[in-house]
C-alpha cells in the first residue's frame, strides 16, 4: 500500500519511524531489535535509509595506493523485503542520486517492483565526504528532481530503453522538505522553488529534514501552500539522546535549537541527562503537532528505538 494511500485512509494523525541498515557485517537481529519495540504503535511504514559509498586508500605490494570503494551498510533492497515479511508493513527505502548512473537506479527499481515495493523515497544524497561539493556519478543524476522525473517516467512506462515494449512502475515517491531550508540553497524563497521542481517531477510528498522548533514547521506548511505545492508534507522529529548530538546535529543539518531547549541542554552532564530533555521535548513537540492535525508524525531513530518508544507511548 502507498504512503499516500495511507495518510488518505487514515482519520487521525499516523506514527512512522525511520531506522538505519546495519554495518557490514552485522547480522538482521540488529535491525529487528531497534523496530520490534515500536511495532505496538502500528507503524502505516517504514523508512530504510541508505549512505552512498565511502573511498579508502590501501597500499598495494607495489607500493602505490588502491582507491577503494567501500559501502558500510550495504543490503537496502533486501532489508525493505524482510521488515514487510517479517512485520506485514509498507517499507519505503531511500533512493539517492549519489554514486548510481541512472541505468542502475533504473535496475533497482526493477527489483523493487518485482518485491512488491511500491513506495520510495528519492534524495540527491550527500557528497563524498573527500569532495567539497556533490559530484553525480557518470550517467548519472545531479539533483533530486531528476531522480523523480525518472521513476515518474517509469510509472508511464517509459524506461531507458525505448526499443521494447515495458510494464509501468506504481512507486509512490517521497521527497525532502526543509523547514529551516538546505544549506546549499541561497534563501528560502530558493529552497521552495526547488522543492516545488521535485512535486512537479513527480513527487507525492514530503518528509521534512528533523526540527526542534514546531513553529518552523508550520511556518514552512503555509510557506509551501503559498507557493503552489499541495502535497502532503509529513513533519520530522528526533528526539536528542547524547551530549554529542547538542553540537553535531546544528552543525552536521545546519538546524537550531530554540532558546528554551538550549538553555536545557546547557545544564546536562551526562547522556542520561540529555536524553530526559531530548524525550520531554520531542514529546511536546509532537503532542502539538497531532493536535494541529499533520497527517503523520515521522521519527529518526538511528536504529536505536528507546527514545522513540518512551515519546509515542506518550503520544500514540
Amino acid at each position: 500500500m502507498k504512503v499516500t494511500e495511507h495518510l488518505n485512509a487514515s482519520k487521525g494523525t499516523l506514527f512512522s519511524f525511520e531506522i538505519l541498515p546495519p554495518l557490514k557485517g552485522k547480522g538482521i537481529k540488529t535491525l529487528y531489535d531497534g523496530i520490534d519495540p515500536l511495532m505496538e504503535f502500528k507503524p502505516k511504514f517504514v523508512n530504510v535509509t541508505y549512505h552512498r559509498e565511502e573511498f579508502v586508500y590501501k597500499e598495494r605490494q607495489n607500493g602505490l595506493l588502491e582507491k577503494i570503494a567501500v559501502r558500510k551498510r550495504p543490503g537496502t533492497v533486501g532489508i525493505c523485503a524482510a521488515i514487510m515479511n517479517r512485520y506485514d508493513v509498507d517499507a519505503v527505502p531511500h533512493l539517492i542520486c549519489g554514486g548510481f548512473s541512472q541505468e542502475e537506479t533504473e535496475n533497482a527499481l526493477i527489483d523493487l517492483q518485482f518485491l512488491g515495493i511500491d513506495n520510495v523515497l528519492a534524495l540527491r544524497g550527500d557528497s563524498i565526504k573527500s569532495e567539497p561539493v556533490f559530484v553525480p556519478e557518470p550517467g548519472g543524476h545531479q539533483h533530486a528532481n531528476e531522480l523523480i522525473f525518472q521513476i515518474h517516467q517509469m510509472n508511464q512506462g517509459r524506461y531507458l530503453m525505448d526499443d521494447y515494449k515495458t510494464d509501468p512502475t506504481d512507486f509512490c515517491i517521497g521527497a525532502a522538505g526543509y523547514p529551516e531550508k538546505h544549506f546549499e540553497a541561497m534563501n528560502m524563497e530558493d529552497d521552495l522553488y526547488h522543492l516545488k521542481k521535485k512535486v512537479e517531477a513527480g513527487a507525492d510528498y514530503i518528509v521534512t529534514q528533523m526540527f526542534f522548533d514546531n513553529k518552523k514547521y508550520f511556518d514552512f506548511v503555509d510557506s509551501c501552500r503559498k507557493a503552489g505545492i499541495t502535497v502532503p508534507i509529513i513533519p520530522g522529529l528526533k528526539p536528542l539522546k547524547s551530549l554529542k548530538h547538542i553540537t553535531f546535529i546544528p552543525k552536521y543539518f545546519f538546524i537550531d535549537y530554540p532558546v528554551e531547549l538550549s538553555r536545557a541542554l546547557v545544564k546536562c552532564k551526562t547522556d542520561s541527562d540529555v536524553e530526559k530533555v531530548g524525550i520531554e521535548w520531542c514529546t511536546q513537540q509532537s503532542k502539538e503537532l497531532k493536535a494541529a492535525g499533520v497527517p503523520c508524525i515521522h521519527y529518526y531513530t538511528m536504529s536505536n528505538s528507546s527514545s522513540v518508544r518512551a515519546v509515542a507511548s506518550e503520544v500514540f
